[in-house]
């Protein structure tokens, strides 16, 4: 065979030859992770001070978030409990925070409906040196429990285990995240694995943090809060009324309470 043909071959296979993947781009402050490609963000967290009423939480999740950006060891995060309690405006804020101290920490976040390609991301995140948060918000699985038992398997280190520079961090509404009635369902022949399935994924992360329903002084303490962050007139009696209309009190119900004042004063509010 000669120069000349073997020239040709070459150049051929250099065509139809797929071009390199490109590696990530880790100089943003965060991601968002969908159908296989990451992507930037705009990320506007609000003022980790904000936050009323958590401060145990803000404390401990700050503290881990922190050590994880320094490169110490640090715990895959589980944040549980009522909706609108703030478990998804801390993850946020805490990693502003840490952000703001000088540390390149970024966030990812995640769909809880594409948890299944979790090993996928963290192939990509691999080429990565950067510290970074993996988000998971509002994480259940209604649907049965073999992407629970998927997720556990990541958390356990086996062959799709997260790098090192990555920690996950997730948010439910239940301590379990694995709702008891689909365990059930699906481990009604041996229902030792009830208890195996509801409690197991739980128990892989070393950070859990519990969020209640708050009271009316502590909702009013967030209301006051944003008030005089966004220079805005409250009354007590007002603010009462908005969450009654909405049968519950919490973090989310006071923001939306501070953008019903905004909205009145012909203002717009920006975190």
């Amino acid at each position: 065979m000669d120069d000349a043909l073997l020239a040709r071959i070459a150049d051929a296979l250099e065509r139809i030859a797929p071009p390199p993947t490109a590696r990530p781009r880790d100089d943003a402050s965060a991601y968002v992770w969908h159908g296989g490609v990451l992507r930037g963000a705009v990320f506007r967290p609000l003022p980790l001070d904000l936050l009323t009423g958590i401060d145990a939480q803000k404390a401990a999740l700050l503290e881990n978030m922190r050590r994880h950006a320094l490169g110490n060891a640090a715990h895959d995060a589980l944040l549980w409990g009522a909706r609108g309690s703030g478990k998804s405006a801390l993850v946020k804020a805490a990693v502003g925070a840490v952000q703001a101290e000088g540390h390149p920490l970024a966030l990812v976040e995640l769909a809880a409906s594409e948890v299944a390609t979790l090993p996928e991301l963290f192939a990509t995140l691999n080429a990565w040196t950067r510290p970074a948060i993996v988000f998971v918000d509002d994480l259940g699985f209604e649907g049965g429990v073999a992407p629970a038992r998927a997720l556990r398997s990541v958390l356990d280190g086996g062959s799709a285990a997260r790098p090192d520079h990555i920690r996950l961090t997730v948010t439910s509404n239940r301590r379990h995240i694995v709702a008891r009635d689909v365990a059930e369902q699906e481990s009604a022949i041996n229902p030792r694995d009830v208890v195996e399935d509801r409690l197991a994924l739980a128990d892989r992360f070393g950070l859990s943090l519990g969020f209640h329903a708050c009271d009316q002084e502590t909702y009013l303490a967030m209301v006051e809060g944003y008030a005089r962050t966004f220079g805005l007139n409250f009354e007590a009696a007002d603010a009462i009324a908005f969450a009654g209309q909405r049968g519950s009190r919490s973090g989310r119900v006071a923001w939306h309470y501070a953008v019903e004042l905004s909205g009145r004063e012909g203002r717009a509010l920006t975190p």
